[in-house]
């Protein structure tokens, strides 16, 4: 068993990008707390990097294949990732979606680091479709969750009741160690409601180009629409991730848009603007763990058409901010969001609702506390 330093945290995520995103107002809290915080995870640009050290974080580069499966790749990850963590002796290993729940997990455990935390975003790609393939691979995630969550010293995240129960199937004797933590959650001083611009209404799906997502159904419903005499602006406002076993080509989402009259703007890095600019938010995607963008959503106080779906529907309670239609349906998509072009009123009410729930629900200050909760209770057992 290696020496663990007392307040040595290390984080380990699938990509640089996504930490930025989503993570690091934690990283800089638990800095401020007291922690040495470190992450481990592959990157795509050196900007990343760079943000990560200007914050404070020590980087260190783990190669990982998201959607790969190649036993020597996959072999290699865990190799890297277990070397990293003997070298920086972390008393804390934070393991944020699977892979890095289960090979951080693992590696964690043969090197005796006291504590863990596994956060859950979601079970994703291989829980949003009940073909063959899929089912395989969930016996197989299975097992492997199952041995992740199982060790005393391990705390499981989740971000909503339906993740809290499968996690609680998995691994049973992990059920009184299970933390419900409602997303990543969002700076409200940054996001701030305000009126609907005038002129043509804007439908946004802000979001990564993958059929997860539901990409499709959306360019299907705005299309529909179009065609019935729809006046709105239908855009699509996100990065290809072609990493992402989901992804969508950039030629299948240009083809799709000429055909269905979507605008495609890419990855956008102003998302209060671009949502302040916007009447309506869509997400019509398969599962999530708790989309921040939702969150944001809320907090700039727009309306919100998602799926009845784990995740989504934990920040849509329906008719209040938003409305949820089914899964893969474009047709009732296509429905909900014809309600809310007709109903500039409707739109206000339940833009009004989305900041009141923001502000009561999904502040990021609360999530941050949450997490260093959870720290302090390791350090102290530790």
């Amino acid at each position: 068993m290696m020496d663990a330093a007392p307040r040595r945290l290390l984080f380990v995520a699938n990509a640089a990008w996504f930490f930025v995103s989503h993570r690091l107002p934690l990283a800089r809290a638990a800095i401020e707390a007291g922690y040495d915080v470190h992450l481990a995870c592959d990157f795509e640009e050196l900007a990343e990097i760079g943000e990560l050290k200007r914050s404070g974080v020590h980087f260190h580069r783990v190669r990982l294949v998201r959607g790969g499966l190649n036993p020597l790749s996959e072999l290699r990850t865990y190799l890297e990732l277990r070397d990293v963590i003997r070298v920086v002796s972390p008393a804390i290993v934070h393991n944020i979606t699977a892979k890095p729940i289960i090979y951080g997990s693992a590696a964690a455990r043969a090197l005796g680091v006291p504590g863990v935390v596994n956060a859950v975003s979601g079970f994703g790609y291989a829980y949003s479709s009940p073909s063959a393939s899929r089912r395989l691979m969930r016996r197989a995630l299975a097992s492997a969750y199952a041995r992740a969550f199982s060790p005393p010293g391990v705390r499981i995240i989740v971000q909503n009741a339906d993740d809290r129960a499968e996690v609680a199937r998995l691994c049973p004797p992990a059920t009184p160690r299970i933390v419900l933590v409602p997303g990543s959650g969002v700076d409200l001083k940054e996001f701030h409601r305000t009126p609907e611009p005038a002129g043509t209404p804007m439908v946004l799906l802000p979001a990564r180009l993958l059929r997860e997502k539901g990409v499709l159904e959306f360019t299907a419903a705005a299309g529909e629409l179009r065609r019935a005499g729809a006046v709105a602006r239908f855009v699509l406002a996100g990065r290809l991730d072609p990493a992402n076993r989901g992804a969508l080509s950039a030629t299948q989402i240009q083809q799709l848009c000429a055909s269905e009259g979507v605008e495609w703007i890419g990855d956008c890095k102003d998302m209060p603007r671009l949502l302040a600019d916007s009447s309506i938010v869509c997400l019509p995607s398969y599962r999530e763990g708790m989309p921040k963008v939702l969150l944001e959503a809320c907090a700039a106080g727009r309306p919100i058409i998602t799926s009845d779906t784990p995740g989504c529907r934990d920040v849509v309670p329906e008719g209040r901010n938003g409305l949820l239609v089914p899964p893969r349906d474009a047709r009732r998509l296509a429905s909900a969001m014809r309600q809310l072009l007709d109903d500039v009123r409707l739109r206000s009410t339940m833009g009004a609702e989305s900041r009141r729930l923001a502000e009561a629900r999904f502040g990021v200050e609360q999530v941050v506390q949450a997490h260093l909760g959870i720290y302090r209770d390791l350090s102290g057992r530790a």
